[in-house]
């Protein structure tokens, strides 16, 4: 059996100001990637639509593989209900989500799938056979090539089920010096349908490095995806990273089901050591063997890989995102995400517009947005964490407008949705309804909001807002006082199964 283990933990910081740190590029649909297909039960091919996002395109592409269990997700704590939503979405609600509280790389994250896969049968009451092979997979890659990919998950199934650690190398296309490398050795197994022992895994190289590699023709960039033997895993992450295996194992120990979710002991997992699955195991074992892969991949690592992969561009080799309008541009990627953008005389440039931030670079040194996104963090400003639209299990809300003491705020709420009932120390609100019926309780007081209706919330009051409709409510809130973060709030009773003080509604 094959069990998918999906990393969905990544912030995708280069992606910023697309990708912020509560909605990650994983969880957004990109329409460059529209063209991605999957393989149905029935063998048939299927295209992935626009609004798909890339961690749900990672499961839909699974789909024709045998002898595939329900999947095992690992993500941050704070991304959780983005994760079950998509997956309620794709019809999936017999995935295993754990909750990380806090990330520690990708060699923990898959130690602690492989120790939670052991104890499935108490913690989930599904049974999962020990010699179990783990599928592992970013959240966050583009694969054009559903079957291909299928192709080389069988070749790798036959090496992983004879103890082999199999990796995925991708077939360079050209000198990238953002990818590692893994230079194969010896082919072994099937001439008709090869794999590789690997000779080594090499780091980023810079460019004349990387034109070595790809004359020499042994070489693959490094995919970052896995076949391995969940008791191979264990035996591999405790000759080589005892830390690792020993802190692991002492969180999953107290795993528990909480709601739709699988949680573990924070404290133990917060003395995990944070390393790479190829830093810790991968480097040192000898065990390790490379399938190549030609599936047209690509990690959308960079804003230059969203222009690489977009099948549609202008015959000025440019990609045009939203409302933009270009004079005497090539060979760029433009994004206008909720106002007009015009460029003139640029070349090989990035233009990416989002409601709070503009970012403008040359092509060749978007890997560099990462120091943009440290530099923000630093500065303890919001933009490195947030958009101004906001989703939540509830719905979601969006900032329009803010200055000292106020705040406006658009909020819309699912059918049959409710917010928590809570208090605020210092802020008051003013609600206006301007679609649907909201009912709300303030205080002792229940009662109904229609369109064109409003209602004071004062400072202190208990309050709650609810969606009882078949409908969508939608209305703006306007909040006043001396602080208006989203910390400054004390639960009372929350359908969501969140902390009661100090989260965000």
């Amino acid at each position: 059996m094959i069990i998918p283990v999906i990393l969905a933990g990544g912030t995708g910081s280069r992606l910023w100001p697309l990708s912020r740190q509560l909605s990650p590029k994983q969880f957004m649909a990109m329409p460059e990637s529209a063209t991605l297909t999957k393989i149905v039960s029935t063998g048939d091919v299927a295209d992935v639509g626009s609004d798909t996002t890339l961690f749900q395109a990672t499961l839909l592409r699974l789909q024709g593989i045998e002898g595939l269990s329900a999947p095992l997700i690992i993500c941050n704590e704070e991304h959780r209900f983005l994760v079950a939503e998509q997956l309620r979405q794709l019809g999936m609600m017999d995935a295993t989500i754990v909750l990380e509280p806090m990330g520690r790389n990708t060699a923990p994250a898959l130690t602690l799938a492989a120790e939670l896969i052991g104890h499935l049968s108490a913690v989930t009451e599904t049974n999962v056979d020990e010699p179990a092979l783990m599928l592992v997979l970013p959240a966050d890659h583009v694969i054009r090539d559903a079957r291909v990919f299928h192709h080389c998950v069988v070749i790798a199934r036959q090496h992983a089920s004879a103890g082999a650690m199999v990796t995925f190398g991708i077939r360079p296309l050209y000198p990238e010096t953002g990818y590692g490398y893994i230079q194969r050795g010896e082919a072994i197994g099937d001439a008709a349908h090869p794999a590789f022992n690997v000779q080594r895994f090499v780091e980023k190289p810079d460019i004349e490095v990387a034109r070595q590699y790809l004359d020499a023709g042994n070489y693959d960039w490094n995919s970052g995806m896995f076949l391995v033997g969940r008791d191979r895993w264990l035996q591999e992450v405790e000759q080589h990273a005892p830390g690792i295996a020993r802190q692991c194992r002492l969180a999953s120990l107290s795993a528990r089901v909480d709601g739709d979710f699988t949680r573990i002991d924070a404290a133990a997992f917060a003395a995990c050591p944070s390393d790479s699955i190829d830093y810790a195991v991968m480097e040192k074992t000898s065990r390790a063997v490379v399938v190549p892969m030609e599936a047209a991949w690509n990690d959308l690592g960079a804003w230059s890989s969203l222009w690489d992969v977009s099948a549609v561009k202008t015959e000025d080799n440019n990609v045009l995102r939203g409302d933009t309008h270009v004079i005497n541009v090539s060979q760029s990627y433009i994004r206008a995400d909720s106002r007009l953008v015009v460029a003139i005389g640029m070349h090989n440039a990035v233009i990416v517009e989002t409601p709070d931030a503009v970012l403008v670079a040359d092509k060749d040194q978007v890997q560099d947005v990462k120091k943009v996104v440290q530099w923000l963090e630093r500065m303890a400003r919001p933009e490195a964490i947030l958009h101004t639209l906001v989703y939540r299990p509830w719905g979601s809300y969006e900032s329009l407008a803010n200055g000292p003491g106020f705040q406006v705020k658009r909020i819309r709420v699912r059918p049959g949705a409710s917010l928590s009932l809570q208090m605020h120390h210092k802020r008051a609100e003013h609600w206006v309804v301007i679609q649907g019926v909201a009912t709300v309780t303030c205080d002792e007081r229940v009662f109904d909001l229609h369109a064109n209706q409003s209602t004071f919330i004062p400072l202190g009051s208990r309050h709650r807002l609810q969606n009882r409709t078949g409908e969508w409510v939608e209305l703006i809130e306007v909040q006043t006082g001396t602080y208006l973060g989203e910390d400054d709030i004390v639960r009372f009773d929350d359908d969501y199964g969140r902390v009661p003080t100090g989260v965000s509604s």
